[in-house]
């Protein structure tokens, strides 16, 4: 393509709850030896079944929700787990306040069992989880932490009828720009000392290298105003970030004897894991970001309900410099070269070559976007790019190298004759880094990515040196032409800059 966008993350997630609420379930095979692949057990029933249905109601979700509140750095937010008809707006709140323009290491998806109880926690590890908007491959670690974690039993069918996990996943595939795995599990126990023994293990990951998504629904089954009365309160135990005070809340609300309440919180086992945690934290930051109860919904039934809340945890944002990435003349000749061999193979024989590993340095491994421009007798000859950075350089710049070659419409194919004459040119781009002040933005350096909810664009640097844009007009454009958010739009979306190392023969 000749051009698109790419972000940088990978998530944490704690998807947590007991819930009342049941679905339809495919039965599928458990194997902890060949691979097998996690089934969608709510989908047509919590979701749409259907992939573009499930896109629409999600992006209408984020259109609703609360947008990221505070300049921090969040590590873990609390999102609910019920029908997307009831909660799909509370859960996007919760999912709108992750930076989605970050790299992070891991994804666990981590949910207290409905239906069984066990010692301990299970990771499944088996296979895929699917979805209908499609895969999502489960991360190696979770087979680490089985190895050095006896509390992690060896057992993945908790999870085959579970639906806290799955219903959290099309969040993330439409929110998340790039390919990531996840680390799914199951709290199965009631005990606080189990909890605290699962957040021994996972503590390592608790850093700004890693989110935490905790998903759990609040009070069950009360009626309209005395679930407001219990949801504010057990959200208030959990802002506390005192692990004792959360379950000190649920000895209370269990004690109230409220009628039809079945409980306070679905899934406080893995939100007081997760406090295990955050407690250790001084300068941590818990925010209530969104609430509403089933009730809230048109024509809903306020004699019982069920409570939704959006939480964030952050850290206060701090201030780091720039990262500078620049890459060696030697680094740029191996570039070309790869990308020269990459064409020429590709064209007399339509094959892929192999890259000489003993030829990469650590830069040629990272991952980052890339453009390939092809040049004859100084006339464009093709020009591809992705800013997607989903792939580490030398594989990237094979893939974009032959595009350019046989894929970019305007231009037919390169053939054999023409190898020799082609000049190349390329387009490193570095990764992105959100900015607060459009001081920030150095014309001629920088290019701009836009994003205000569902919305992006995004403009390269030489565009506005090209244009001799202002830094106003370089946004304005970028933000009506690209983003589609108006001219000014760009004054509440998030800002973006990156830079391009531009070389050729």
């Amino acid at each position: 393509m000749y051009c698109t966008h790419y972000n940088y993350l990978l998530v944490v997630i704690f998807t947590i709850g007991v819930n009342a609420c049941s679905g339809q379930m495919k039965k599928k095979q458990t194997n902890q030896i060949q691979k097998t692949d996690r089934y969608p057990a709510m989908e047509g029933s919590f979701y749409p079944a259907d992939s573009t249905t499930l896109k629409s109601q999600i992006s209408d979700a984020f259109e609703k929700a609360v947008k990221k509140q505070g300049n921090t750095n969040v590590l873990a937010v609390v999102s609910p787990h019920a029908g997307y008809k009831f909660s799909a707006k509370v859960a996007a709140s919760a999912f709108s306040q992750i930076d989605t323009s970050r790299r992070y290491d891991h994804i666990f998806v981590i949910g207290s069992s409905h239906r069984v109880r066990f010692d301990g926690a299970s990771i499944y590890n088996s296979g895929d989880f699917i979805t209908p908007l499609g895969h999502i491959p489960t991360d190696k670690l979770g087979i680490e932490l089985m190895a050095k974690n006896p509390v992690f039993i060896n057992d993945t069918s908790p999870h085959d009828d579970e639906h806290s996990l799955e219903v959290q996943l099309p969040f993330l595939q439409y929110l998340l720009h790039r390919k990531f795995s996840i680390v799914p599990i199951i709290l199965g126990t009631q005990s606080t000392e189990v909890c605290r023994k699962i957040a021994t293990a996972l503590k390592p990951y608790f850093n700004e290298r890693n989110l935490f998504i905790i998903s759990t629904d609040f009070s069950h089954y009360p009626t309209y105003n005395k679930a407001k009365e219990i949801d504010a309160f057990m959200a208030d135990a959990v802002i506390s970030n005192n692990p004792q005070k959360l379950i000190d809340a649920v000895t209370n609300i269990e004690n109230l004897k409220t009628p039809n309440l079945l409980t306070g919180m679905c899934g406080w086992t893995s939100v007081l894991t997760l406090m295990y945690m955050s407690s250790e934290i001084p300068d941590i930051t818990i925010r209530k970001v969104d609430y509403q109860n089933s009730g809230d919904i048109e024509n809903g039934d306020k004699s019982k309900v069920v409570g939704y809340v959006a939480l964030s945890f952050g850290k206060p944002a701090t201030s780091v410099p720039e990262e500078v990435f620049s890459l060696s003349n030697e680094e740029k000749k191996t570039i070309l070269k790869i990308t020269r061999e990459t064409i020429g193979a590709y064209i007399r024989t339509k094959l892929t070559i192999a890259v000489d590993t003993n030829i990469l340095t650590l830069n040629l491994k990272r991952y980052a976007g890339v453009f390939v421009s092809l040049y004859i007798n100084g006339e464009l000859r093709g020009c591809i790019g992705t800013f997607k950075a989903d792939k580490p350089l030398h594989k990237i710049i094979q893939e974009i190298a032959v595009s350019s070659a046989v894929n970019d419409t305007r231009f037919e194919s390169v053939s054999v004759s023409e190898i020799e004459k082609l000049k190349i040119e390329i387009s490193v781009l570095t990764p992105m880094r959100k900015i607060t002040s459009i001081d920030d933005i150095v014309l001629g350096k920088h290019g701009i990515y836009i994003r205000k909810g569902v919305h992006n664009g995004t403009l390269l640097p030489q565009v506005a040196t090209d244009r001799k844009w202002t830094r106003e007009q370089f946004l304005g454009y970028c933000s009506r032409d690209k983003a589609g958010i108006g001219w000014t739009g760009w004054k509440d979306a998030e800002l973006f800059v990156y830079e391009a190392l531009v070389f050729q023969e």
